[in-house]
């Protein structure tokens, strides 16, 4: 559009204005008391450190994704018909929020698919629920579920947890205890999950996953018996399998129908199941062809309880204590509040406290950007050292990308936000920015020496002439990122802390990098 509605007037030199002779003065008594300047670029670097002191650590942005999901937990031995029941009574209360547009829930083994919405155990169920778009709702999505705590709460004998994303099933929070020791293991997770509950509050529904012993029907076998009768203890155990859930499926009958195949399963009555009697008179064939015994005969029959499932971490038992994050909580600040606990300090010997989840993710990401930042400095400083043919000038350069962290963290401050993958990313582009801008100073310095200008000259003429493009340079730059910051639309609350990132770096390094 300029190219054809803009006519060349020709080149025309203007004098300086009121701001560029300020800049100019103070520039020319930056470069004239040099160990000053070098001592206040110090000093700015050491605010920056004190800075991150300052800031928590978390993982993901709080997000509103339009959508929750909600999963319950109801006691062992609930039926697939009562957890049925609860999750309908739950679909019927959430249908009556306004900001609600639809529900889907699965209970027991019934959901499959994506979005992992299976349920393991018929005493457990998944409850998604789609939100109406942001615009149409007055609250934002974990506002939403902060609300109906106190009504879930209220349900019996039922645990509960929201989704941190709305999209998988697991806790915003969670720290195992691992050890050799299952009884201490469990002792400790329990004594912790007590003291996070009562001293964390920025921490709730905090539950331990210590398997919850439950009803069930102990078969022992009486190894001395059976050995004299022949019977083995794979033979029992595959006669107790059959008798309650049915053989494999290569072993099962067929019925043949018109263009496919049915298998025919035969398994004991469920009512049968829940008497001893029954497995008493179970036939145990023999090592003999066509005899059998009583099962009463090769095994101890009787009733006790035990947990469902026994969890392992490295080959040692683990137990997860978990919990959701109370409305912005930063993920680093409540694992620092629960390592800080007496019984997270004083554990039993053999018995470590480990992060898992997104506090693991969160560590290895970190870290991982570490490196890469750091790879991505040495590759800058290499390909600088091959344009320049000098090591000095660029290490020159890349001073000053300390210079635009400090602003970064300041940003963050301000609005509230942690550090986050989505901060750690505009890190990354606030590299490639500052280190584009010292280029264009440096060089410019560097021919105008060559054209024989002092140094001192050459400085200041190349804030004076290279100040006007980097400041544009920085001013669109902060312009295409302020609808980001401002959080517009859906999930914008996730790129948010990246786009304030980034402003505020933009805005620290142009105006120190100009000076320093």
């Amino acid at each position: 559009m300029a190219a054809y509605f803009l006519r060349d007037h020709g080149h025309r030199e203007t004098g300086d204005g009121f701001i560029m002779r300020h800049y100019v003065r103070l520039l020319g008594w930056s470069v004239r008391h040099r160990f000053a300047t070098i001592a206040m670029g110090f000093g700015v670097f050491a605010g920056t450190i004190f800075l991150s002191t300052l800031l928590p650590s978390g993982f993901l942005p709080t997000n509103d994704i339009s959508r929750s999901m909600l999963s319950i937990e109801m006691p062992p031995g609930t039926t697939l018909a009562e957890t049925q029941a609860v999750s309908d009574q739950i679909t019927a209360d959430l249908l009556k929020q306004p900001e609600v547009a639809s529900v889907y829930a699965t209970a027991g083994t019934g959901g499959q698919g994506g979005m992992a919405m299976m349920a393991s155990e018929v005493r457990k169920a998944t409850i998604v629920v789609n939100l109406k778009p942001r615009h149409e709702r007055s609250v934002d999505q974990k506002t939403f579920e902060t609300r109906l705590h106190d009504d879930l709460a209220a349900l019996p004998d039922m645990r509960f947890t929201w989704s941190p994303n709305g999209q998988a099933a697991q806790r915003g929070f969670s720290m195992i205890l691992s050890g050799n020791d299952g009884e201490a293991v469990e002792q400790a997770a329990l004594k912790l999950e007590k003291e996070v509950r009562d001293h964390v509050p920025t921490l709730a529904n905090v539950v331990s996953s210590a398997a919850l012993d439950r009803p069930e029907i102990r078969i022992v076998p009486k190894l001395d018996q059976a050995a004299q009768l022949g019977v083995s203890v794979d033979t029992i155990a595959e006669t107790v399998r059959i008798a309650t859930i049915g053989d494999i499926a290569a072993n099962l009958a067929k019925f043949s129908a018109k263009d496919r195949q049915i298998d025919i399963r035969v398994q004991m009555d469920e009512r049968a199941r829940a008497k001893l009697a029954t497995f008493d008179a179970l036939k145990v064939p023999t090592s003999k062809p066509g005899v059998s015994v009583p099962l009463s005969s090769v095994a101890d029959v009787s009733f006790g309880k035990g947990p469902t499932a026994l969890d392992r971490y490295d080959r040692a038992r683990r137990v997860a204590v978990e919990a959701d994050l109370v409305g912005e909580t930063p993920l680093g600040a409540a694992i620092e509040a629960v390592r800080a606990l007496p019984a997270a300090k004083n554990l039993p010997q053999g018995v470590a406290l480990l992060e898992s989840g997104d506090a693991e993710i969160m560590g290895e990401v970190f870290s991982g950007f570490a490196l890469a930042i750091a790879a991505g400095v040495m590759l800058v400083l290499a390909v600088l050292v091959l344009l320049f043919q000098d090591v000095l000038q660029p290490i020159t350069i890349l001073v000053a990308l300390p210079l635009s962290v400090g602003g970064a963290f300041i940003a963050l401050l301000l609005t509230g936000n942690s550090i986050s993958l989505p901060v750690v990313i505009g890190f990354l582009m606030l590299m490639g920015i500052v280190t584009k801008n010292a280029i264009l100073l440096v060089d410019f310095a560097i021919e105008s020496i060559a054209k024989g200008m002092d140094r001192t000259t050459a400085l200041i003429e190349s804030g004076r002439k290279r100040a006007q493009p980097i400041v544009m340079t920085t001013i669109a730059m902060a312009a295409g990122m302020l609808p980001s910051a401002l959080a517009l639309g859906e999930g914008g609350s996730f790129r948010a802390p990246m786009a304030i990132a980034v402003i505020g770096g933009l805005i620290a390094s142009t105006v120190l990098s100009l000076v320093f």
